[in-house]
């Protein structure tokens, strides 16, 4: 049976006082995810700078976000429609970074992100897992204290979207009008892991100086002795690895033959290696 609506006003603030004692900031959300609290300055004059809680007042969004019990119930007693809340990304002491696996754009996310994680050598470590009334996940992880992670929204694949510094996750025990977020069963128990360094490095914005590019044949060279290099168990993944890089920086006709022949000398044959830097090819957009 769903919970009334006092009832879910008063499990929402029971949640958010719990997330703050694992040192989570929060924010009450209403029922359609957003703040609850409407900005005190939605009718400045047109060029007002912004504000950000200098005023002293509620109704900031993220930047009202706190782990001070006093501070929480008062937020909350301000806004006692709030059946949700939201949980500060960016901050320490864990500097937050949500990866929000979405199902209502018509993508497979998980997959999405599986191959994106095939494709860089990384893997998501155990970590705690939110789940979306949609149908979606939320994947809890840790940045570094001196980065800040930007949101963004499907810029690293279609249907995945990125919270981080200034942006907020639904907390679990929230109640939205589509329902409860949960945790997952099993990563109740678990702390928010570190990004894993490849993936944080896609999720930051690419860098402003261009360091000058190996001449072609040094870089292939170099992709093929990385997956002469592979053991069993590695040969799939490190052939597609150096077939996607190799089609990024235009060299994948050129460097088929000598990795197809780097594949088989690991153990592959020429028809699984070719598989897999077809697959490489249509990753990055190339022909195979």
């Amino acid at each position: 049976m769903a919970p009334t609506d006092r009832q879910a006003r008063t499990l929402a603030l029971a949640h958010a006082l719990s997330a703050a004692e694992r040192g989570l900031a929060v924010i009450p959300l209403s029922r359609t995810k957003l703040p609850a609290l409407r900005s005190p300055h939605r009718d400045d004059p047109a060029g007002t700078p912004p504000c950000h809680g200098e005023c002293g007042r509620f109704g900031h969004g993220v930047y009202d976000a706190s782990t001070d019990p006093g501070r929480i119930r008062e937020l909350f007693a301000a806004a006692p429609w709030a059946t949700g809340y939201g949980i500060a990304c960016g901050l320490p002491p864990h500097h937050l970074v949500g990866i929000d696996l979405d199902t209502k754009t018509g993508t497979d996310s998980t997959t999405a992100l599986r191959e994106l994680a095939l494709r860089h050598l990384f893997t998501i470590p155990p970590t705690v897992v939110v789940l979306t009334p949609s149908g979606g996940r939320h994947l809890w992880l840790t940045g570094p204290p001196d980065t800040a992670v930007p949101n963004s929204a499907s810029r690293l694949a279609p249907g995945i979207d990125i919270r981080g510094a200034g942006g907020y996750l639904v907390g679990p025990g929230s109640r939205t009008e589509h329902g409860e977020y949960t945790v997952a069963p099993g990563s109740a128990h678990l702390t928010p892991a570190p990004c894993p360094p490849s993936l944080l490095r896609l999720l930051l914005p690419p860098r402003d100086d261009h360091p000058p590019r190996r001449p072609a044949g040094t870089h292939g060279q170099g992709l093929v002795h990385f997956v002469l290099a592979a053991h069993e168990g590695q040969r799939n993944t490190r052939l597609f690895w150096a077939a996607c890089r190799a089609y990024e920086n235009g060299l994948g006709p050129t460097l088929l033959t000598p990795l197809i022949a780097a594949a088989r000398d690991t153990g592959l044959t020429e028809r699984e290696a070719r598989a897999t830097i077809a697959s490489a090819a249509r990753l990055t957009g190339h022909a195979p």
